[in-house]
């Protein structure tokens, strides 16, 4: 039953922590807001109708406990809160910053139907967890008892790093391996610090490392070893190296001089803001000052691309997307974002040719439905226009390495895309205790579902680790 605390939505407004002035976040990469202070949390968890069916948890792919802890943080009990948000994620403060609530979680809120405004679950979900670090709520992780098996997991990001958390509780040992010198993944290189700064992720990293989690950074999976050579090592393997291939900006002028790809130029900005040596950035290749930009995509990824080149110091940025803006896959949180910041979005309008410090764009126009069950993008006969350009980002998407042929592992099954096959219960791939999940799985997706599918992996692995073990002694 709702305490007197909660059911405030009818005389309590929505209220989202305060943004700083655009201008000024437009000069760092710090995050755009700062957490609410106390009471404001408070307050605006209690505007939570405590939902007989939460809509909310339905919609977040971790199923979150989201009225529940909603209530506890109206009555100010914020460590249990922080410990029924942490139940079923291991990265509520992380999720809370980056999850697209519009689409998820605050998008399916009852009230936000009802039109009083959805309850700021992010925000309230960041601000639970800050909390709990800085009072010394979030202990480290214990490792269950010793099993004497051990896990390889190939891919420091959420997927991967979750499922190393699961799986050192039950008592394995955990070898992660990663290509970079630092583990979080996308997290790390790919998200910009202005929407995740980075000691948030490397906090949860090293409490990792304390509970005996072994990270071998700088590792290539292929090259430094073959699949089959972890598998020799280890009784599991698991695949998490999320997609990381750039798709193509299929036209003429697409290989000249300027046009970068997302993952490249972001990667390249986080290195900076970690004080690393990057020369590409240091020569102006991966650089945006001064410059036109033009982004050519209409996802996060995007939407990332042109807020980075604003606090670069770009001449201009402009984002082109083929379809409008009500039909764009991105946050339109994040649009507006970028908008206060000074990005042009250019809608309905597709690149023909890149064509020396130019972009010739093709005017658009929507017609009927397509699969997706959006209007399908087709060419306006009005004509192409010339937009400046010394920069050309492509952010179209990510697709899939091709593992097999990338880790010498012939019969690991993939699907047409490149994704790598799975049980759909167990999540075991064709090669016998070779697992995977995230992105490598279902393609380009949410960090929040990579989440859930590295705790969804571990469980699967535990059992069967389980069973080998026991098949083992049997054999003994």
């Amino acid at each position: 039953m709702a305490t007197e605390s909660m059911l405030k939505f009818v005389d309590r407004a929505q209220t989202y922590p305060v943004k700083r002035e655009a201008d000024l976040r437009a000069e760092d990469f710090r995050e755009i807001a700062d957490r609410y202070p106390v009471p404001g949390a408070e307050e605006q968890a209690g505007r939570c109708s405590q939902c007989g069916v939460p809509y909310c948890s339905v919609h977040c792919p971790l199923h979150n406990h989201i009225p529940d802890w909603l209530r506890l943080t109206a009555e100010g009990r914020l460590r249990e809160a922080y410990e029924l948000s942490n139940a079923t994620s291991t990265m509520p403060e992380i999720c809370g910053r980056i999850c697209p609530q519009d689409r998820l979680c605050e998008g399916n809120c009852v009230i936000e139907f009802s039109g009083h405004g959805a309850v700021t679950i992010g925000a309230v979900e960041k601000f639970i967890t800050d909390t709990a670090w800085e009072n010394g709520w979030v202990e480290p992780l214990v490792p269950g008892r010793a099993r004497g098996q051990s896990v390889g997991v190939i891919g420091a990001g959420p997927a991967g790093l979750t499922a190393a958390e699961y799986l050192r509780g039950n008592g394995y040992d955990v070898h992660i391996y990663d290509r970079h010198d630092r583990a979080g993944g996308l997290l790390t290189y790919g998200i910009p610090g202005f929407k995740l700064e980075k000691p948030v992720v490397m906090r949860r990293i090293e409490r990792l490392a304390a509970a005996g989690i072994v990270f071998h950074q700088g590792f290539a999976a292929g090259a430094d070893a073959s699949l089959d050579d972890l598998r020799r090592r280890h009784d599991a393997v698991l695949i998490a190296t999320g997609v990381y291939r750039a798709r193509a900006l299929e036209l003429a002028g697409a290989d000249a001089d300027g046009v970068v790809a997302a993952l490249d130029y972001l990667t390249a900005s986080n290195r900076k803001g970690f004080g690393d040596d990057v020369p590409l950035f240091d020569d102006g290749t991966l650089s945006a000052e001064g410059k036109h930009v033009v982004v050519v995509g209409g996802g996060d990824t995007a939407m990332d691309c042109v807020r980075t080149a604003i606090r670069q110091g770009a001449a201009s940025v402009k984002c082109l997307y083929r379809r409008d803006r009500t039909n764009m896959p991105g946050s339109q949180r994040e649009v507006a974002n970028a908008e206060e910041e000074g990005v042009e979005f250019v809608w309905l309008s597709q690149p023909a040719a890149i064509e020396g410090r130019q972009v010739r764009v093709r005017r658009m126009r929507l017609g009927a439905l397509d699969a997706s069950g959006r209007r399908a993008p087709e060419v306006d006969p009005g004509g192409d226009i010339a937009i400046p350009a010394d920069m050309v980002v492509k952010a179209l998407g990510f697709d899939a390495e091709d593992l097999p042929t990338l880790f010498g592992a012939g019969g690991l099954g993939v699907s047409r895309w490149g994704t790598v096959l799975v049980d759909g219960k167990t999540l075991m791939t064709s090669l016998d205790g070779v697992f995977a999940a995230g992105d490598i799985v279902r393609g380009a997706s949410l960090v929040v579902w990579a989440i859930r599918d590295g705790r969804d992996v571990a469980a699967s692995m535990h059992a069967w680790l389980k069973t080998k073990a026991a098949s083992e002694r049997v054999a003994a």
